[in-house]
C-alpha cells in the first residue's frame, strides 16, 4: 500500500503530525510497533502553547472537558504540610492569548482525543506495525517492517521515541549525556484517603515521593526516589517498593497503594539529533531530542514540532511549494530544541537544589518560558519582513462586522491556509490582489475597515497585538501554524504574493 507520508510511532507528536497532514487533504499513514494502545499517564498534558495548537486542530473542548486547569501543590517535610502553591496562579486568558495556564491530563487521553479526530479524516492507526528499516531515492522511500511487509511512501517521519529505530536507520548521532543510573521511579497507583484537589509532594533529607491525580480517573501518578538495598544497588520498583517509599515520606499509615497499572523508571537524558531531516525522512518529538522532565516540555516540544512541520509537508506534497521549504523544518524546530535541552537540564539542576529547602517543591522550575508562547523564528528564512516575522501570531477579539457575532482571530487562522490579515480600508485593494492570484491557498480577512465589512476591532485588540495605530494600514501575512511571515504596508501586496512564491524555490 502506498502513501503520501508515513509517521511512524503514534503518541502525541505522531497523531498531532498526522491530524495536522490529514485535515490538508494529503493521504497519511500511522504505525505504532505496540500490540494495543497503552492507558498510563506519562505526560501530564499541555502547555499554553500546545493547547492553542490544538484549538487550531479543532480539539479544545475535548481536551478542556477530560482535563484540569488549577493544579495546586501541597509540599511537606517530615510528613507534615507546610505549604501550598498553585501553579500560574492569578494566570488568566488575555486578548492575545486564550489560554492562561497549561492543562493536566494524562497521556492516554491526549492520545485518544488526538485518534478521534484523525479518524474524521479517514485515517486509524495501524498497531503492531514495528519498522525494520528503510531505503530512499528521489522518488520516496520504502519502509520494511519486521514482519516483511513493506511500505512505499514520499516521506517518512520518525516519531517513535528517544530509543526508536527511524534516527539509527538513518544513521543520524544523538549527541549528548545520559546520567549513569536512573533517578526516578514512576508508576499509576491508586490512593484512598488522599485529597485530589492537591499534587501532594514530600521532600525530606533521604528523597521525596510525589502523587499526582489522574484526571478523569481513581489512579495517581507516582514519582519518587528508588529504593536501594544494603550494598546500595537500586532495586526493581514493585507495588511494594512504593508502598515504603510512600510510607518513608508520607507517614499516612492509614493510606495503601493499590492497583498499579504502570510501573517504570526514569534516567535523565539529554540529547538531541544532530540532524533532523535525510533526504525524504525527518525526525520529531523525542525521536529528535530527549530532555529532562522538569518544566514539562518534553511532550509539547514534540507536538510543537509535528505543528510546524505538518504544514510544510502537506504544501510540498500538493505542488503548492518546493522542496527547500521542508529544508525550514529543521533550521527553525533544531534551535528551538537545543534551547529546551539547555533549559530543561539548568531547570533539574535547580529543583534538585530547591527541595532541600523546606515547604519548597517543583514549582520553582514553572515561569512563562514553560509557556512557549515566546518561541519564535525570527532567524528562519521563511521570515519574510518585518520586525515580527517569525513571531507567533496572536490572538484578539474582534466582531463580524455583518452579522455582529463575536470572532477571533485564532478562528479565521485555524486550517492548513495561510492568513492574510488587512488592517484598514488602504488594505482592500491588496487583499483583493492577494484573493485572486493566490486562490484557496491564502484566507484573507479585512480588520478595522469600518461598518459591514471584514472584523471590526471595537476595543483595539487586534491592532494593538500586532502593533498597528490607530488609523494606519497594514498587511500581515500568518503562516499556517500561527507565526508571523511577513508584515508590510497596506499597498504590498506584491510583497506578500511574492513571499508565497517563493517558499522552499
Amino acid at each position: 500500500m502506498t502513501s503520501t507520508v508515513l509517521i511512524v510511532g503514534a503518541g502525541p507528536t505522531g497523531l498531532t503530525l498526522a491530524c495536522t497532514i490529514a485535515r490538508a487533504g494529503v493521504p497519511v499513514r500511522i504505525i505504532d510497533k505496540s500490540p494495543a494502545f497503552h492507558r498510563t499517564s506519562r505526560a501530564k498534558g499541555p502547555n499554553q502553547r500546545s493547547r492553542e495548537v490544538f484549538k487550531d486542530l479543532g480539539v479544545a473542548a475535548e481536551f478542556d472537558a477530560a482535563g484540569i486547569e488549577r493544579t495546586v501543590l501541597r509540599k511537606y517535610r517530615g510528613g507534615v504540610p507546610l505549604a501550598d502553591t498553585e501553579i500560574f496562579a492569578g494566570a488568566v486568558p488575555t486578548p492575545g492569548a486564550p489560554y492562561g495556564k497549561g492543562l493536566g491530563i494524562p497521556q492516554w487521553r491526549t492520545e485518544e482525543i488526538l485518534r478521534a479526530k484523525l479518524a474524521e479524516y479517514g485515517a486509524e492507526v495501524e498497531l503492531g506495525c514495528e519498522m525494520a528499516g528503510l531505503t530512499q531515492d528521489e522518488q520516496g522511500v520504502t519502509v520494511t517492517l519486521v514482519d516483511g511487509r513493506r511500505i512505499e511512501t514520499s516521506y517518512v517521519v520518525g516519531c517513535d521515541g528517544g530509543r526508536g529505530i527511524m534516527r539509527k536507520a538513518l544513521g543520524v548521532s544523538f549527541e549528548g549525556e545520559s546520567e549513569d543510573e536512573e533517578c526516578m521511579v514512576i508508576g499509576d497507583v491508586e490512593a484512598e484517603g488522599l485529597d485530589r484537589a492537591y499534587w501532594h509532594q514530600w521532600f525530606d533529607e533521604d528523597g521525596a515521593i510525589m502523587l499526582w491525580p489522574v484526571p478523569g480517573t481513581d489512579s495517581w501518578q507516582l514519582q519518587g526516589t528508588p529504593e536501594r538495598d544494603a550494598e546500595g544497588r537500586l532495586v526493581a520498583p514493585s507495588l511494594e517498593t512504593f508502598q515504603r517509599l510512600f510510607d518513608r515520606h508520607a507517614r499516612m499509615p492509614g493510606v495503601r497503594l493499590t492497583n498499579p497499572t504502570w510501573i517504570s523508571t526514569y534516567r535523565i537524558n539529554v540529547r538531541m539529533a544532530e540532524r533532523f531531516r535525510v533526504g525524504r525522512a525527518f525526525l520529531a518529538g523525542d525521536a529528535a531530542h530527549v530532555q529532562p522532565i522538569a518544566g514539562g516540555l518534553g511532550m509539547n516540544t514534540g507536538v510543537q514540532d509535528a505543528f510546524n512541520l505538518g504544514w510544510k509537508l502537506a504544501l510540498v506534497a500538493k505542488g503548492q511549494a518546493g522542496e527547500g521549504l521542508l529544508d525550514t523544518y529543521e533550521e527553525e524546530r533544531l534551535p528551538v530544541a537545543a534551547w529546551t535541552l539547555r533549559t530543561t537540564d539548568e531547570r533539574m539542576r535547580a529543583v534538585r537544589v530547591a527541595v532541600r529547602e523546606a515547604g519548597v517543591g517543583t514549582e520553582v522550575v514553572i515561569d512563562d518560558a514553560v509557556t512557549t508562547l515566546g518561541v519564535g523564528y525570527r532567524w528562519s528564512s521563511l521570515a519574510c519582513g518585518g520586525e515580527t516575522a517569525g513571531d507567533r501570531a496572536p490572538d484578539a477579539p474582534c466582531v463580524d462586522a455583518v452579522t455582529g457575532r463575536p470572532v477571533r482571530l485564532f478562528d479565521v487562522f485555524a486550517g492548513p491556509h495561510f492568513t492574510l490579515l488587512g488592517f484598514g480600508e488602504d488594505s482592500a485593494k491588496a487583499l483583493a490582489e492577494v484573493a485572486g492570484e493566490c486562490g484557496d491557498s491564502v484566507r484573507t480577512c479585512l480588520v478595522g475597515a469600518g461598518p459591514g465589512e471584514g472584523l471590526a476591532d471595537p476595543e483595539g485588540h487586534a491592532r494593538a497585538a500586532y502593533g498597528v495605530a490607530e488609523g494606519r494600514g497594514s498587511l500581515v501575512l500568518v503562516r499556517p501554524d500561527n507565526h508571523i511571515a511577513l508584515s508590510a504596508a497596506a499597498d504590498r501586496g506584491a510583497d506578500v504574493i511574492d513571499c508565497l512564491r517563493r517558499l522552499g524555490r
